[in-house]
């Protein structure tokens, strides 16, 4: 089942939502703002970078396949990058750097072409 696309004015209001609520300290916006904004930054990264051989997955919001190259075709795929919500809007945002992600632990990458340095930020930090 295909996943509905979510239209870019509403992508950016969900992420202007987030932005406006700091990442520590007093009420963050929701659950169902923070998984649009996350679906909306997946949903940009296969856009922008077409392809089936790395899956990126920010559970429990959203996962998708995306980088040109070699494809998978079952079970698990050889190239996953998995990461929380708040580390997957940072890195999206630029706020947050390929290599500051995976020396702090917070991004999970596992096969030779699990690195999405070259396809970050997908939007400019405002």
């Amino acid at each position: 089942m295909a996943r509905r696309r979510i239209p870019d004015e509403v992508g950016r209001t969900a992420l202007a939502e987030v932005a406006a609520h700091p990442a520590e300290g007093g009420p963050g916006p929701g659950r169902e703002v923070t998984a649009t904004a996350v679906r909306y930054l997946l949903q940009r990264l296969a856009e922008d970078s077409p392809g089936n051989t790395v899956e990126v997955r920010v559970p429990p919001f959203g996962a998708v396949q995306c980088v040109p190259g070699p494809r998978h075709t079952r079970g698990t795929p050889p190239n996953v990058v998995e990461m929380d919500a708040t580390t997957w809007l940072a890195l999206a945002a630029g706020s947050l750097t390929w290599a500051d992600g995976i020396a702090g632990g917070s991004i999970h990458a596992s096969g030779q072409r699990a690195d999405l340095t070259g396809h970050l930020p997908i939007v400019s930090p405002e």
